[in-house]
């Protein structure tokens, strides 16, 4: 795990965790778990340089270290043997639940991510007893999705591998295999792109204050006139003859 240590942050700086999982399947209601977590943090869309990053040892309803198949250790690069020596969720949950606690979770593919965390933290609450229980994702955390993101955007759901292509963000990161810090870091790229045209919009009015950036801005009565330049005898003898030009050819000139 790589965490750098904690910065202060004001009530109105806005906290992103871009966040991404590894897991031993598709479906947690099969048995399947967890393997790798990778977070990155931003602050008003700027990268700080803390992350979250824990691999976890998958055990599955016996306590047996769950044997994950070859096409899925293809996919993370992530043998049984490399994380036999790991911890198990319940040992990283709270450091976990700590690092993203308040944050607006990024995830792309949000279901997928969060069902898992949501299985992992209710087999969690299985065992534990009163105030040890753990909440869910959504009652400690908003969510963004950016596979729905990329519908509004782009009118389809895009993978992570388009979206890093679409916005030039792919020769980023090396990715040979799809691990979560890698891909979330990936994603953290994505996301600012994809994002850019709604942080140039959102634009305050006057002084930043409370004004409603909406409203019409209205330029002062003393202002200074703004001086007129009219156009010379030559500029308008070359204007006429470019429309004369447009009108030989078919064209309606809408300049006279």
């Amino acid at each position: 795990m790589n965490n750098v240590p904690d910065q202060q942050i004001s009530d109105k700086d806005q906290r992103l965790i871009i966040l991404d999982t590894e897991t031993t399947g598709i479906n947690p209601r099969e048995g399947h778990r967890i393997v790798e977590i990778g977070c990155v943090e931003m602050v008003n869309r700027q990268l700080t340089g803390r992350t979250y990053h824990a691999y976890v040892k998958p055990l599955d309803h016996r306590g047996q270290v769950f044997e994950m198949d070859k096409e899925v250790i293809n996919i993370h690069g992530l043998t049984n043997e490399f994380l036999n020596d790991k911890p198990i969720f319940s040992q990283v949950i709270h450091e976990f639940i700590d690092f993203i606690r308040g944050a607006e979770l990024v995830i792309h593919n949000a279901k997928f991510d969060v069902g898992f965390m949501d299985h992992e933290f209710a087999l969690f609450n299985a065992r534990a007893r009163g105030q040890d229980k753990v909440p869910m994702t959504a009652e400690f955390c908003t969510i963004t999705d950016t596979l729905k993101l990329s519908k509004d955007e782009l009118g389809s759901p895009k993978t992570l591998d388009y979206l890093a292509r679409f916005y030039r963000v792919d020769k980023l990161i090396d990715r040979t295999y799809h691990g979560a810090l890698i891909d979330a870091q990936l994603l953290a790229f994505v996301y600012i792109e994809m994002t850019r045209k709604q942080s140039s919009l959102n634009l305050s009015v006057g002084d930043g204050s409370n004004a409603d950036a909406n409203a019409i801005r209205r330029l002062s009565a003393t202002r200074n006139k703004l001086k007129v330049i009219t156009a010379s005898a030559d500029e308008l003898e070359a204007h006429a003859d470019r429309i004369a030009v447009i009108a030989t050819k078919g064209g309606e000139p809408l300049w006279k």
